[in-house]
């Protein structure tokens, strides 16, 4: 059922298509110590710069392009299925198809009451008629990969809407041990954006491809998108964000999305 995927691609690839307890004031700036603290670094990230409350887990599917229809009805069987089975820990934040990005790839953000919350409803799905519903759209599927992270405490998710428009969903690869700092920058230039368009929510990766933060947006159109960019250029303090943040990351991605029409978020 729902897995980690060790082996299989990454969750930025998919979508493309393709020691010891260490300072803060050394994850802060990315010292060598850092670069190599390894699970100690994302314990010391969850207890700084985590909410803690939930873990998100994302589901990323690339699908066979002559098999698209199949898939959206075998995964609102499933993905609808658990959203509304009140057995199980879970919430389906939201579903999307890539529009922009990856082509024939799609995004499923699932919130778990915590880890026990994760682990108690692996094992119920296995054991549920849900499974079968899992099976089914298997084989419309090239690969999988399924990342579990962790919202920044600064901003929860949104809850449930039908604003309508598209999604943006940016994802950035950051150099091991800048996590702290680039969530430092980046809550302080957020303001700046606020002034025009507030996040759907922002998370770090734990399980899966690490040193990864992920946020999402949501416009009424593109070029909607364009004039809301533009217009946060204006605000001091974003332009500066921007520039320490860009420093922070070895890969920036950007990909459009529109909601199914089962998806919560949409």
């Amino acid at each position: 059922m729902l897995r980690h995927v060790g082996k299989s691609p990454n969750f930025t690839a998919v979508l493309k298509g393709s020691r010891r307890g260490i300072s803060v004031q050394s994850l802060l700036h990315g010292s060598p110590e850092a670069k190599k603290a390894g699970d100690i670094e994302i314990l010391q990230h969850s207890k700084l710069v985590a909410r803690g409350k939930y873990v998100h887990g994302f589901e990323v599917h690339r699908v066979k392009p002559d098999s698209i229809d199949d898939y959206k009805a075998a995964a609102e069987k499933y993905y609808a299925g658990i959203k509304d089975d009140t057995r199980l820990h879970v919430k389906l934040t939201g579903s999307w198809e890539t529009l922009v990005g990856g082509q024939d790839v799609f995004v499923h953000i699932l919130e778990y009451e915590n880890y026990a919350g994760y682990d108690k409803t692996v094992n119920l799905i296995r054991n549920s008629e849900h499974a079968e519903s899992y099976r089914a759209l298997l084989p419309h599927v090239n690969s999988r990969s399924t990342q579990l992270a962790q919202e920044f405490a600064f901003l929860p998710t949104a809850p449930p809407h039908a604003q309508g428009g598209i999604f943006e969903l940016r994802t950035y690869q950051l150099k091991p041990g800048t996590l702290l700092e680039w969530e430092n920058a980046w809550r302080k230039g957020i303001e700046a954006r606020r002034k025009f368009v507030s996040p759907v929510g922002a998370w770090f990766s734990q399980i899966g491809r690490l040193h990864q933060v992920h946020h999402l947006w949501q416009y009424p159109s593109l070029d909607a998108r364009k004039e809301t960019r533009e217009k946060a250029w204006q605000i001091d303090g974003w332009a500066e964000t921007v520039s320490k943040t860009a420093q922070l990351a070895k890969v920036m991605d950007s990909f459009i999305l529109i909601p199914l029409s089962y998806s919560p978020l949409k």
